[in-house]
């Protein structure tokens, strides 16, 4: 007997469900969020496993990937397709979300996706890192000015370099200001050398890429765009002509 199984993945916890070829519940049950546990406890069922679904999130290419290289025919569902097609259930909880996977597995109403590799994870883990780190710079930075303004005193155009210098001139003189602002110059401080060693760090990765040395060739690309470009795509032959990477990246009109 053939089996479908629909996995409703958690941080801790992953909800299962098993169904037949004839679409009757052979088996629920909740497990740790573990490839090795996962496979472990679908050994035990009687008939063949025909496919393992679950929807495409954080951690669920971790444990395809680990469910894939446990010898399990494990497949990444499109999120949105997904939650469409679960939002037609009256009572929304795990389990009933994992029987849902495990019907739409069932029924073949469901739409693959690609499982990023695990350098194009990695890549894009650094890459988020030095997002983050910009990002929280820029903040901390608008901070400050807003902090300053409530005073009347104006950043005004400076640039990075010369931030830190120009706010202790306006917060000179004012005890108050000059502890306000102290504590948020030297974390700013910090981000700057962190986001400093991950660009280079980006580049290094960049000039050390063949494809991301080629696609620097052309005019406003860089090393963070043709690493973002590379991670995304991953692997080109997963598209069948080079004219549907625009649409699946959202290029249309």
């Amino acid at each position: 007997m053939r089996l479908f199984v629909g996995l409703d993945v958690s941080l801790a916890k992953t909800a299962i469900c098993v169904i037949s070829e004839y679409g009757e519940i052979i088996k629920e049950a909740e497990a740790a969020t573990d490839p090795e546990v996962l496979a472990s406890w679908l050994g035990g069922l009687d008939g063949g496993i025909a496919v393992v679904g679950l929807e495409a999130g954080p951690m669920s290419q971790w444990l395809h990937r680990g469910l894939a290289e446990l010898g399990l025919d494990a497949v990444l569902m499109q999120t949105r397709q997904v939650k469409g097609a679960l939002k037609a259930m009256p009572i929304k909880t795990d389990r009933r979300d994992a029987e849902g996977i495990a019907r739409l597995l069932h029924l073949g109403w469901f739409r693959p996706v690609h499982c990023k590799s695990v350098s194009a994870q990695e890549t894009r883990a650094v890459l988020g890192a030095r997002k983050a780190i910009q990002q929280n710079m820029i903040d901390l930075e608008m901070s400050l000015r807003g902090l300053l303004r409530n005073f009347g005193l104006k950043v005004g155009a400076i640039s990075r370099g010369r931030f830190e210098t120009r706010i202790r001139e306006l917060a000179e003189g004012n005890l108050m200001l000059e502890t306000a602002t102290e504590p948020m110059l030297r974390a700013r401080a910090t981000m700057r050398q962190a986001l400093a060693a991950l660009e280079k760090q980006v580049r290094q990765l960049a000039q050390h890429d063949p494809v991301c040395l080629r696609l620097m060739t052309m005019p406003g690309i860089g090393a963070v765009v043709a690493l973002t470009f590379r991670a995304a795509i991953d692997d080109p032959a997963r598209f069948r002509s080079s004219k549907r990477v625009g649409p699946w990246a959202g290029l249309t009109r």
